[in-house]
């Protein structure tokens, strides 16, 4: 019988685990739809987010919503020819949030 056998065979020790920092932890990470959103405001002048997605498609406004909804988007300004399109751009916490994903 080979030694690691034996060691798998017993039962492992649990233990908990702690963050041992004081940062700001976000309740609900971003989904992948609005990760996509938030990054491609990352390298846009004044941080603007996109109206339309890769594939000219407008972006969902509920997702907007939500964005602006947990701090990641602000409102920009309107625009008079289409009121009903929200033109937004990043918040510092929503670079953050688009930052810290890519870093993962």
């Amino acid at each position: 019988m080979f030694a690691d056998v034996i060691q798998s065979s017993s039962e492992s020790v649990s233990f908990h685990v702690f963050a041992s920092n004081d940062n700001e932890l976000e309740a609900d990470p971003p989904s992948f739809a609005e990760l996509m959103y938030l990054r491609r405001g990352l390298a846009q002048p004044g941080g603007k987010l996109p109206l339309f997605d890769l594939d000219g498609q407008q972006i969902d406004a509920m997702l907007v919503r939500r964005c602006l909804e947990r701090g990641w988007a602000e409102p920009w300004f309107n625009n008079p020819l289409k009121p009903d399109w929200m033109v937004c751009k990043l918040t510092e916490r929503g670079r953050r949030a688009a930052d810290e994903a890519c870093d993962a």
